[in-house]
């Protein structure tokens, strides 16, 4: 293996992990100040993927896709909230879990009605095509690396708005002790609508952005939402910052597992052989990272309270 190829597929896993880290950072943050398991967040992921899509062939501007993609999550997020999450906060996260299941099947028979079956494609902006030359002299593609860049950005702003401002305070402080903040005159349910805005417009962002890369369609949130839910289980439930490392861990664990498993396999089996059983092994690949974790930090590697 060259230095340019471990390169790139590390830089495979960095992007995979960004991807993860915004779906992730929502998800976090919506059960640690809500106390909500939401499986419907890979539907508002799918919901900015489509707004982007549309809204860029309507109007031939990627940036303005990506604007409705914020706009179109937070909005559906927001509406999610104030209609069906503000009657499931005081249920059983059982109830929970139905009642966000029943809104994945809404969301995509609703999506196949408007859109129909057939997926939608975005183009890579100008500004963002080409590639740009690594060590060893493979090349990497620019929009790739400009993911890279956005994820590192929206980790920063993230922690800026959660540690230096007053939405943040009140954030953190509903974390804690959420009938305390209420008892202080803080409006706990537009809290929650806000917070609950907030991390779908992540998903949706992350959505539009992935669009680029992969056809948009129906159902393309589910794969995503299950890696986000490993991402806050070994990061820690609650935790911006874990979800940002174990995000980053699962995307260059299961990158390089998918490369490397086979090739050191293929030392023993046939190549054939090799590349069936390596795909298989590293697919429970971060299941296991997860696992011997958990059985090392039952509560994640960062707690949100610790």
């Amino acid at each position: 293996m060259t230095i340019a190829l471990a390169i790139e597929q590390l830089l495979n896993g960095l992007q995979l992990g960004v991807m993860l880290f915004l779906m992730a950072a929502g998800l976090t943050l919506i059960f640690g100040v809500m106390g909500l398991i939401n499986l419907a967040h890979g539907s508002l992921y799918m919901v900015g993927a489509f707004a982007c899509a549309t809204i860029a062939a309507w109007t031939g501007s990627f940036w303005l896709g990506l604007v409705a993609s914020l706009a179109a999550a937070a909005a559906a997020g927001a509406i999610i909230e104030l209609t069906v999450i503000r009657r499931l906060y005081d249920r059983d996260h059982l109830d929970q879990v139905l009642a966000t299941f029943a809104l994945i099947l809404i969301f995509s028979e609703g999506t196949r009605w408007i859109f129909g079956s057939f997926p939608l494609y975005l183009d890579i902006p100008p500004l963002l095509q080409g590639a740009v030359a690594l060590p060893g002299g493979a090349e990497y593609p620019l929009y790739r690396l400009a993911i890279i860049a956005v994820g590192a950005a929206v980790a920063i702003g993230l922690y800026l708005l959660i540690s230096k401002t007053r939405l943040g305070m009140r954030i953190r402080a509903g974390e804690s002790d959420r009938e305390m903040i209420g008892a202080l005159g803080v409006d706990i349910r537009t809290l929650y609508t806000i917070v609950f805005a907030l991390g779908s417009a992540l998903a949706g962002f992350a959505g539009a952005m992935v669009g680029a890369l992969q056809s948009v369609q129906v159902g393309m949130g589910e794969p995503v939402l299950i890696l986000a839910f490993v991402v806050i289980v070994i990061g820690g439930i609650g935790s911006i910052k874990g979800a940002l490392i174990g995000a980053i861990l699962v995307g260059v664990v299961d990158t390089l597992g998918r490369f490397l498993l086979p090739q050191i396999l293929a030392i023993l089996l046939p190549p054939a052989q090799a590349g069936l059983m390596g795909g298989a092994l590293a697919s429970m690949l971060i299941y296991i990272v997860m696992a011997v974790i958990l059985a090392v930090k039952p509560r994640g590697l960062f707690t949100a309270h610790g």
